[in-house]
Parts: C-alpha cells; structure tokens; sequence
C-alpha cells in the first residue's frame, strides 16, 4: 500500500471537476459542494489534472499532436501549409505591493495587468500552438524571438508565416519567412495611387490573417483565459490546457464534417 492521503474523486470526476472550472470559472468551493468533497480536494485535483493536460499538446488528427514550436514548423513544412502568429494578453491580479519586477505585468497596450502567450495556427485556423507566457510589458516580437522561432525559421523547411505589424523586423531576419503588413514609404503627402495601392494591399493581408484572431476568440470563450484569477505560475499549464482542448474539438469537428 502506497503513502499518503487517498483521492475520494474518481479519476473521472477529477477531469470532470478540472474542465468546468476551466471553461466556466467555477470556484473549487463551489465544485466541492457539487461532488461533495472538500475544497482542499478539489483544489488538489485540479492541480494534478491541469499538467497532465498541457502536456498532451495541441491535436491535428486522431494519432497526431504538436507539444513544441520545433514540431509546428516542421508539420506546415511537410504539409506545405502556412502559419500564422499573433499575440494575445490575458489580465491576471496586480502583484503584492513590494513584490520584485511588479510592474514587468502592465501592459504597454491595455493599460493593465496582463501575461502574455503567442499562439499559431494554420491558415485555417486550427490551433497548432499556444506558447509560456511572459508578462503583458514584453513586446510581440520579443517573445518570437526567445521562444527561438528566428532560428527555426532560419534552419528548419521553407514556410511561410503571416503576422500583424506587432512582428514587423523578423522578416528580415528569416528570409522572408515572416510576412507583416507592408510599410507606409509616404508618411505625409502620399500620392492617391500609393494610398490606393497600400490599403489593398493591407486588406489583403488582413484577410489572410484574421484566422488566427477568430483561434484566439475561441481561445477566450474559456473563462479562465478571459480573466485568470489564479496563481501566475499556473498560467502557462491553464493556457497550454486549454489550447489542446480546443484544438481536439476542432480536429473532432472536422472528422465529422467529413463523414458527413
């Protein structure tokens, strides 16, 4: 016989009782009166649960699925497909007062609070990745760059990647690769052809891109990413979690769609 304090939740209630409060927000008080256990219970369940679901990574079809940003590359490599990128703020509480780096969490843009994901997906719109987070202060670009996607753009198969102005700088350091809205060469006193010719090709390219804002508004359809209440440092596992979960719902409802 094994050590330590037995589960009164089946493994099933436990993923059960994590996937509510994910999607719903619920309060591990009120899941504990609804399974009838303690809210220590709960609370231990969920946090055994949550990491095991971030690290089943992102479905693409029943026996395929995408854990690192390496393994996204290489998929629209071999498939030919193209990526897109955006970033995404989830607010979370303010840090304590006195804390170290409390304001690295402002946001520049929201003026709040905030971590900070990239999240990729096909030129579907099928979620492929949701990155770590950093705090709302990092810039869009930063984050690509030390999640390492210059490199493995750089030395991995020729794809294409679609990306808003917040990216604007790594095509040039892919090749590339990293398709952002084109400049303004007219700041004042533009030509009516030029002013013409730039916003068609700025509408072009929103249009290829709005895939990946309709993966993040999925994304935030689950309470827990519209406004995290938790501990930070279980920001990534939530996110991650989440993200693999939308992605096997997408992959499910394309297969249906199929038989159908």
């Amino acid at each position: 016989m094994g050590a330590g304090a037995k589960h009164r939740m089946v493994f099933v209630d436990r993923l059960l009782a994590t996937l509510v409060h994910l999607r719903h927000g619920v309060t591990h008080d009120v899941l504990a009166c609804w399974f009838g256990v303690d809210r220590s219970t709960v609370t231990r369940a969920i946090g055994e649960v949550r990491p095991l679901l971030a690290e089943r990574g992102c479905t693409i079809s029943p026996d395929v699925r995408l854990r690192t940003l390496a393994e996204v590359v290489d998929h629209l490599g071999q498939a030919g497909k193209t990526g897109i990128i955006d970033g995404t703020e989830i607010r979370v509480r303010r840090p304590a007062v006195g804390q170290k780096d409390r304001d690295r969490f402002i946001s520049g843009k929201n003026k709040q609070n905030a971590v900070k994901a990239m999240v990729f997906t096909d030129g579907d719109g099928r979620l492929l990745f949701c990155s770590p987070t950093k705090p709302g202060s990092c810039a869009d670009i930063t984050h690509a760059r030390e999640l390492g996607l210059v490199k493995l753009l750089v030395e991995g198969p020729a794809v294409e990647i679609l990306a808003d102005a917040g990216y604007q700088g790594l095509g040039a350091q892919t090749g590339g690769r990293v398709v952002t809205p084109p400049h303004r060469k007219f700041k004042k006193n533009a030509p009516d052809w030029y002013e013409e010719m730039h916003e068609r090709q700025r509408k072009a390219h929103s249009s290829r891109r709005i895939r990946v804002e309709h993966g993040i508004a999925h994304l935030k359809n689950w309470r827990a990413l519209a406004r995290h209440l938790g501990r930070r440092e279980h920001m990534d596992d939530t996110v991650q979690a989440i993200a693999g979960l939308l992605s096997q719902q997408q992959t499910a409802d394309r297969i249906l769609a199929w038989q159908t």
